[in-house]
């Protein structure tokens, strides 16, 4: 008895956390890498004004696999792998909506709430659940679907960029930065470097990472692309307000589904009508939900196809359905040849042979993957949706599906409705 009173406070002060405002509605994990934004798949190469043109260096497709099992090496203590050998929170089990008689059997088990969450706006809520001191991962959670097999649970994955190599990397927290914009546009990455040049006078707001500034390389090309400008460079939606949330912080690891989940709920709050989410992985239980429930309000998720090769598996979120997946295309039009192919392929848009920003000393530094076209699409769409409204998006995404470029021979799963945005490639030559 006093195991569940202690179990149900815990949860109801959680619960009291997480709904006294947006401003301290993210969750609190820790991050996880991110990809390097050209030495790989969705990576950042040389410094621009040294670029040349080059071609795919050897077989890219394994990258994200050879990095996620380099991942689960080095950070045993805080990452398990589940039974497909994807990357997860050790020791932890999201339930999803759960039912008070669910916890209530869950504390008999001995698993203890860790942290909670409300997204009000998606009629979704999240526990955090720790796994009993007995019970291995796996077991936890085959143990909580037995015990309540209409509830929702699954493992914490963690989700990468579709190369998955290392960076560091974050983003600030409930901070705004700029003046007037034009419309809106999410991102939900690593940390952007507002600092750079093609930031400067961009309507920004930041979320994740306790207010703390963590400027990353991935964050940092994905939303130059999306709203940058400078004198050698624009993005596809220059002017347009960046709402951008950092679900990795500059920790060696993190990217969980309860992270994203997270940034999801304030994109909700916020309105904001579409979202770009260059990260990749497996499917997942509150993902799935939480994905569903903003597609269902209206918004628009743009989410990169990956680069685990056409043969690969579904990646997720850019698999679920409602989901605009985006795919890259090389300058002749052409799909990367290491990029997912399927169903789940809507649009494709420059991927490689591009320049993006980057921090640090070199400004700008090339860039590619599907990673780098999905934004692209995003800011593209958000022209037409600056809040979210299903009938807008669904003619926000005929719209630019009718602007699409198309060979009659190109297969309709590699490049889905056609190219965009091919005039919006930044040409490294710009910088010589």
């Amino acid at each position: 008895m006093r195991l569940f009173s202690s179990f149900a406070k815990g949860l109801a002060w959680a619960l009291l956390l997480c709904s006294t405002g947006a401003a301290h509605a993210q969750l609190r994990l820790p991050g996880l890498h991110l990809p390097q934004p050209l030495g790989g798949l969705d990576s950042l190469a040389r410094p621009a004004e040294r670029l040349l043109e080059r071609s795919v260096p050897g077989d890219l497709r394994g990258l994200r696999l050879d990095a996620v099992e380099t991942l689960l090496r080095r950070h045993r203590t805080e990452l398990e792998a589940d039974p497909r050998g994807e990357p997860v929170v050790r020791g932890e089990i999201l339930a999803t909506s759960p039912a008070a008689a669910a916890l209530e059997a869950a504390a008999g088990l001995e698993f203890a709430v860790l942290r909670a969450d409300r997204f009000e706006e998606l009629g979704e809520s999240l526990v955090v659940l720790r796994v009993p001191p007995n019970l291995s991962t796996q077991e936890a959670l085959a143990r909580l679907r037995a015990l309540d097999p209409a509830g929702s649970y699954d493992f914490n994955h963690v989700y990468t960029g579709s190369s998955a190599l290392p960076l560091g990397g974050g983003g600030g927290a409930e901070a705004a930065r700029g003046g007037t914009a034009a419309g809106a546009v999410g991102l939900v990455d690593s940390g952007v470097d507002l600092g750079h040049p093609v930031f400067e006078g961009a309507a920004v707001e930041s979320f994740g990472c306790d207010g703390k500034p963590h400027p990353a390389p991935h964050g940092t090309a994905v939303a130059a692309l999306m709203v940058g400008r400078a004198e050698r460079f624009a993005g596809a939606a220059p002017g347009t307000r960046l709402f951008a949330a950092d679900i990795y912080c500059d920790s060696p690891t993190g990217g969980s589904a309860d992270k994203i989940a997270g940034a999801l709920g304030w994109m909700a709050r916020a309105r904001v009508g579409v979202v770009n989410i260059s990260l990749v992985g497996p499917p997942n239980a509150l993902l799935e939900r939480v994905v569903a429930a903003m597609v269902a309000r209206g918004h628009l998720l743009v989410a990169a196809v990956g680069n685990d090769g056409p043969a690969a598996p579904p990646l997720y979120p850019a698999s679920y359905p409602g989901v605009v997946g985006v795919t890259g295309v090389d300058r002749q039009g052409r799909p990367l040849p290491e990029a997912a192919r399927g169903p789940q392929v809507m649009f494709a848009a420059p991927g490689s042979q591009m320049v993006s920003a980057a921090p640090g000393t070199s400004p700008y530094r090339q860039v590619r993957g599907t990673s780098f076209a999905a934004p692209i699409v995003a800011a593209l769409l958000s022209k037409a949706l600056p809040q979210p409204d299903r009938a807008a998006a669904a003619r926000a995404v005929s719209t630019l599906a009718a602007q699409a470029v198309r060979e009659n021979d190109a297969p309709a799963d590699a490049l889905g409705r056609g190219v965009v945005g091919a005039a919006l490639r930044v040409d490294p030559n710009r910088f010589r």
